[in-house]
């Protein structure tokens, strides 16, 4: 098994790196992978910014963005974290989707995750990350796991006992969906097209 994991932190090192590697680790460890031990394969967004805005202008994406992208798309699940800027997710998260064709990850089961300077930004993990991955067709695992400063210095009880049951809580859905071929049962599901579903209740009236 292959899990992929792209990290959008700007500094290194970063908060969101951090908890990649926290969701790498605790997923990697989940007993549904004890028959498949997984490969971790870690996409730093950092080092490709420039190869990924030259991508957004010209089309043509450079040796290391290839392979990025092909990590991401070979994957068989995938962990996703964005710090949050200005409520959302940032800029070169989003521009590395987006130079990802839009159908090579239907079905691929996705954690998404998140840090940010204050507890209040969480919800962008409901409102901007997890509607980003439903319009690729991924299948995101039902806990998204965000990280506030405080969630990385207190003990015991504290935030930072919490944090650590999302990591657990996420990794094992998401160990879950990859291990019982999310994917594969996703693509072979079949969609029905919107026009088609309200033509049949047109005709079903009596």
């Amino acid at each position: 098994m292959r899990l992929a994991v792209v990290s959008a932190g700007l500094s290194l090192p970063s908060s969101p790196r951090l908890l990649a590697d926290r969701l790498a680790g605790a997923a990697a460890r989940q007993p549904a992978f004890a028959d498949a031990p997984v490969t971790v394969e870690v996409v730093e967004l950092r080092a490709l910014a420039v190869d990924i805005a030259k991508n957004l202008v010209t089309g043509f994406a450079s040796p290391s963005l290839g392979r990025a992208v092909g990590t991401v798309t070979g994957a068989d699940g995938l962990i996703a974290v964005t710090p949050v800027f200005s409520a959302s997710y940032s800029g070169l998260f989003k521009s590395f989707f987006d130079v990802i064709d839009r159908e090579a990850l239907d079905g691929m089961p996705v954690l998404a995750a998140a840090t940010g300077g204050t507890a209040c930004h969480s919800l962008a993990l409901e409102y901007a990350v997890r509607p980003l991955f439903a319009h690729l067709r991924a299948v995101v695992a039902p806990t998204s796991v965000f990280a506030a400063p405080e969630d990385w210095g207190a003990g015991g009880d504290g935030p930072r006992h919490a944090l650590a049951d999302r990591v657990v809580r996420a990794a094992g859905e998401l160990a879950a969906l990859m291990s019982g071929s999310g994917r594969a049962v996703a693509a072979e599901q079949e969609v029905v097209p919107f026009e088609q579903q309200l033509a049949a209740l047109r005709t079903d009236r009596p």
